[in-house]
């Protein structure tokens, strides 16, 4: 048995649970037909997630629905950083950079095992760098006003590092003008399994949560909004509820189409991109951020575990929202920006997994959208569907309490937030040195589902063959798979691998390898038929292809 290791706990009867919350599909179904709620939130991404925990948290009788998967539009597709944001202090947008801050220490205390502090080096350099050594004094300014208005949170204040200090960070790092650098420090998050722990707490406070469905119509009484109708499983359900809340992100003006025939569209998507390369090429400790030549942009380069995540963000977006991955052109300049800071050379066969997304920006049409602000925006139509766009992932908790405020607003009823202080699904009594301490796959484990951990691990107890590796030199277990389609809701192949997994982002090709076993012990799970298992299957490594046929060889995205 893997035992995690903790400390006394905050009180939470949603995140100390005894014995595993697992959601029984049909049964949920079941519920959205006879049930009457006080509120419905239609899509599942960080929004809709932290909305439904919301309401669920205030004693609202909730449901959330979803189209898809838990996280599998922007949510899954984010930097993955939990901060404050330096470039919005640059646009002089200190209140958002506190706020956000303050925000970012709220997810640190209720969801340790998932946000986790993270060095970001500018390194300093005579020429072709972001800045240089005089520029340098002007940005560490910034930094002391980031630091100030809450980046003191997080336990440590910016530094100021030496040439063999930088060098110490990332060895890789072209040392020719280099003539020092700038550290600070911020968060970062698995974004999927952010969400689908957000979904677990609330459906553990009662919330009924359900993925693979889809809204296809408001229900309308009188002029309002009564919920919606959607198809799950071929099944027509009218989810019926005092109020709706449209979190839906770049699909928000289709859903606002639906209760109103005159709507005029609000979200003005931005794309952003990223790629991932072996550790071993690059050789990074922290996050590194370089320029991007022939641009005025910087790219981030992070690393996570035995890889390096390259990502650069907003670049405005004409395409399908439903069909959005890095292109060729997007991987090149990544590259291309990583090979003129690193030594070595990066080609196209290093890259082994890349992931595109969308940002649901809310604005005008003209001008550059990484100029556009990132506050959000909740409105009241005339049916009082509440309708929620713009924002950014850090500061998810906080629009969740402003839409259910507005909410209770339209239900006529009073009842304050709770979620500032309320732990999420495995975080109470989290202690994430012990944890790091223990190795192994306990620590794999306590990493993911924090103190929940030992539910993995009871599995792995009952049928120590599922202790061994599903996926090719990653270190995601058979028991991860079992308990994804028994606790976390995974239908097919690709909610496993794309999301509950994160596979296919860290290695696309091994991940296809591993496509028939996942199918295999889903089937057996969720007593799916053979045709059924290999519909997952091919449906999976189908996108796979996809995906390497945008990356590499042009193919429109």
């Amino acid at each position: 048995m893997i035992t995690m290791p903790a400390r006394k706990p905050r009180r939470s009867a949603a995140a100390t649970r005894r014995t595993p919350l697992l959601l029984d599909r049909a049964a949920t179904k079941r519920r959205l037909a006879d049930d009457t709620y006080d509120v419905v939130v239609i899509g599942g991404g960080i929004t809709g997630a932290y909305a439904v925990l919301d309401a669920a948290s205030r004693g609202l009788r909730a449901a959330l629905v979803e189209k898809d998967d838990f996280a599998s539009g922007t949510s899954s597709k984010s930097s993955k950083m939990v901060h404050g944001g330096l470039r919005y202090i640059e646009q002089g947008n200190v209140n958002l950079v506190r706020h956000s801050l303050l925000e970012r220490h709220r997810f640190r205390k209720n969801a340790p095992h998932l946000v986790h502090r993270l060095p970001f080096l500018f390194p300093i350099l005579e020429k072709e760098g972001i800045f240089d050594a005089r520029l340098a004094k002007g940005f560490e300014g910034l930094l002391w006003t980031y630091d100030l208005v809450g980046g003191w949170r997080i336990g440590k204040l910016h530094q100021r590092l030496t040439v063999p200090e930088v060098l110490a960070q990332a060895p890789t790092l072209r040392a020719e003008n280099l003539k020092g650098g700038l550290m600070y420090f911020d968060a970062r998050t698995d974004d999927a399994r952010l969400v689908l722990t957000l979904v677990r707490t609330a459906a553990a406070l009662g919330a009924t949560v359900l993925n693979g469905a889809a809204a296809d119509a408001l229900l309308v009484q009188h002029g309002k909004a009564a919920g919606a109708r959607i198809i799950a499983d071929g099944d027509r359900i009218d989810v019926r509820a005092r109020a709706v809340v449209n979190a839906t992100g770049v699909w928000a003006d289709q859903v606002d189409a639906m209760a109103d025939d005159g709507h005029r569209p609000q979200v003005r998507p931005a794309k952003g991109v990223h790629i991932v390369v072996p550790w071993d090429k690059v050789r990074i400790n922290c996050t590194v951020t370089v320029p991007i030549p022939g641009r005025a942009r910087r790219a981030t380069c992070t690393r996570w575990g035995n890889s390096v995540v390259l990502g650069t963000t907003d670049e405005d977006y004409q395409g399908s929202v439903d069909d959005v991955h890095c292109t060729r052109e997007e991987m090149n300049f990544l590259l291309e920006g990583a090979n003129t800071a690193f030594d070595g050379k990066l080609t196209p066969d290093d890259v082994v997994g890349s992931i595109g997304g969308l940002r649901p920006l809310v604005g005008g049409k003209e001008g550059a959208t990484l100029d556009m602000r990132r506050d959000h925006h909740i409105t009241v139509g005339a049916t009082g569907m509440v309708t929620v766009t713009g924002g950014k992932l850090t500061t998810s908790r906080h629009m969740g309490e402003l839409v259910v405020d507005k909410v209770m607003t339209v239900l006529g009823r009073k009842g304050a937030s709770r979620t500032a202080k309320l732990p999420l699904l495995g975080g109470a009594g989290y202690d994430a040195e012990a944890v790091a301490a223990s190795g192994g796959i306990a620590a794999h484990l306590g990493e993911r589902y924090g103190t929940e951990a030992r539910f993995v691990g009871d599995l792995i107890a009952d049928d120590p063959e599922l202790a061994e590796p599903i996926v090719a030199g990653l270190p995601y277990t058979k028991a991860e798979v079992v308990y994804a389609a028994r606790a976390e809701m995974a239908r097919s192949v690709d909610d496993v691998l794309s999301r509950r997994l994160r596979a296919r982002l860290f290695a696309r090709d091994a991940s296809a390898d591993a496509a028939a076993a996942v199918g295999a012990l889903l089937g057996r799970e969720l007593n799916l038929t053979e045709d059924e298992v290999d519909r997952s299957v091919a449906a999976y490594l189908a996108d796979v292809r996809h995906e390497k046929t945008v990356l590499l060889e042009g193919a429109a995205a």
